[in-house]
């Protein structure tokens, strides 16, 4: 599951988020057959530098969010060109389309895709990139897939902060995508029906995944009326009324410790109104830390998203 992968290279070992209140950087190694993680640095960003969104300019100073990446990258320590990058869910408008028959030509694929989409996006399809990736099999038949599209000059502000810190984004992807790509990597790996929910400081996604296929997706930002747990359970109706849903076996909570009443609180308000246990998504059950790193719930969730984006390119190389 992955938004826009512009170089087909050996997959990069360091990953960069840059959300709307920190940039995160982190690399991947082995340890004997294991992924783990080597070293980690997050830089904060003071309010309003990082604005995300659909179609407005989302670095309101490019230079001062480039120094955070630099900051950000040289403290893992080595030599650094490669990267992927994650960015906030609102820069992208994602959307599940059904078709009957799948053409057989990938080119005249990519025409049906981008002619499915062009009234659900907010700007021509002449300025925006877009992907596609197969998603779940649904009931009443056909195929289905996840179509993320998005801005060219938007997609390009992010890279170019990478770029001032003398880094190349070989890969893009969103922040959801990426903690969903961590989850499927983890020892167990869930299966049934299963619910995500993503959690920062600027909006909040909720995602329905079906064993490895993403069937529902939903973001809401942060000035959006209606508790959490309200949100989530008109989730779980749609996900029971529409989708034939037979009942979460996970429940999912990430970025949890971004929540303004703690992650606890708000853990236990979601299992009050599913009834069903809801776990903090952990990324070190994709990848170990080493040693000297502690595992605080600010650095796990600030891992989620890195972890799972380097290692979905590990399995896609």
């Amino acid at each position: 599951m992955s938004l826009w992968a512009l170089f087909r290279t050996p997959p990069p070992d360091v990953a960069v988020e840059i959300a709307a209140d920190r940039v995160s950087a982190a690399r991947l190694s082995t340890r004997g057959a294991e992924a783990v993680v080597a070293a980690y640095a997050v830089e904060p960003l003071a309010a309003g530098l990082v604005v995300p969104g659909l179609l407005a300019a989302n670095l309101t100073d490019l230079r001062e969010v480039g120094d955070a990446v630099r900051r950000a990258v040289t403290a893992l320590g080595g030599r650094v060109r490669r990267v992927a990058l994650v960015v906030p869910d609102p820069v992208a408008r994602v959307t599940l389309v059904r078709f009957e028959t799948v053409p057989a030509r990938q080119a005249d694929l990519d025409e049906l895709v981008r002619w499915q989409v062009r009234k659900s996006v907010p700007f021509p399809l002449d300025q925006a990139v877009v992907s596609h990736t197969p998603g779940g099999r649904p009931v009443e038949g056909g195929v289905e897939f996840i179509v993320a599209a998005a801005r060219h000059d938007v997609i390009g502000q992010y890279e170019a902060a990478c770029a001032q810190a003398g880094l190349q984004a070989g890969l893009v992807d969103l922040a959801t995508f990426s903690v969903i790509n961590g989850v499927l990597a983890s020892r167990p790996r869930p299966d049934g029906d299963w619910l995500l929910v993503n959690a920062t400081r600027a909006y909040t996604t909720l995602a329905v995944v079906r064993d490895d296929r993403l069937i529902f997706i939903r973001s809401r930002g942060e000035d959006t009326d209606g508790s959490l747990a309200d949100v989530v359970h008109q989730t779980a109706m749609y996900y029971e009324d529409r989708l034939h849903g037979s009942g979460f076996r996970r429940v999912l909570l990430a970025g949890g410790a971004a929540l303004p009443g703690g992650a606890e609180a708000e853990r236990r308000a979601l299992e009050e109104r599913l009834r069903v246990p809801v776990e903090a998504v952990d990324p070190r059950l994709a990848a170990g830390l080493v040693d000297r790193i502690g595992a605080s719930p600010e650095l796990l969730d600030a891992l989620g998203p890195m972890v799972g984006v380097l290692l979905r390119e590990r399995r896609a190389a």
